[in-house]
């Protein structure tokens, strides 16, 4: 399986990994960034690192330094406004760009991408179905981030962020139309607050085209040796 998605899919593996880059600002980031070196590739710069001085500049950095960055902001507001946000984000060089909101969010979002590739938010891996049912939905979570998945498509997104719990049944029901993005890579005795996690290969013989690792490797005694040994692990798979 692992052979055949590489094919479809010409990304090299060693950008398959996307550390997120959660922490309190700018210089602690550019520490753990020097001490990852070439185990990492792939940035997420999320909302507690853009509520600190110097997010753009950090960005900047990374593109210079040949690494790709995932702006990990889910923009959420009227359309006009998501749309305005992401077009003059463009300027700024970010491969992907999440927006976690309705139709017409989407669609202004996707009508404004420019280079960026847009991923819609299907349903946080922090929320398991009772948090949905406190929030509204009633329906199981396969069913919401499936039909999320579709509406994406079809106003013009490039991907979706979900779990790896959800990502077979996307490609059961999408085939390869949309890019899929799962977060919450954890090992099976997780006991944090992701709720719906997969470890690596689960990941990626489900149907990710890229994880998001964060703590696992950030906590980690030796977090350049924790990526490095993902890599590994990514590598096997598509070998």
């Amino acid at each position: 399986m692992a052979s055949r998605k590489a094919a479809e899919n010409p990304t090299p593996p060693s950008e398959r990994l996307i550390f997120a880059l959660d922490v309190p600002d700018a210089p602690v980031a550019r520490e753990l960034i020097a001490a990852l070196g070439d185990s990492v590739s792939f940035y997420k710069l999320g909302l507690e690192l853009f509520m600190s001085d110097g997010y753009f500049p950090l960005l900047h950095g990374l593109l210079v330094a040949g690494k790709k960055v995932f702006v990990d902001l889910k923009f959420f507001d009227v359309p006009r406004t998501v749309g305005a946000a992401v077009r003059r984000l463009g300027g700024h060089g970010a491969c992907f760009v999440s927006v976690h909101g309705n139709d017409g969010m989407l669609k202004a979002a996707a009508r404004e991408k420019g280079r960026q590739k847009i991923l819609a938010v299907t349903a946080l891996t922090s929320l398991d179905s009772g948090d949905l049912r406190d929030l509204g939905f009633r329906c199981e979570v396969g069913d919401l981030v499936l039909s999320r998945a579709r509406r994406a498509l079809e106003a013009g997104c490039d991907g979706v962020v979900a779990s790896g719990l959800e990502a077979r049944a996307l490609r059961q029901s999408l085939g390869r139309e949309l890019l899929v993005v799962v977060p919450g890579i954890r090992p099976l005795d997780n006991d944090d607050d992701q709720k719906r996690t997969v470890n690596v290969e689960q990941a990626f013989r489900h149907g990710a085209d890229y994880i998001v690792v964060g703590r696992p490797i950030r906590e980690a005694a030796d977090p350049r040796a924790a990526a490095q040994d993902i890599q590994r692990r990514i590598a096997a798979l598509f070998a």
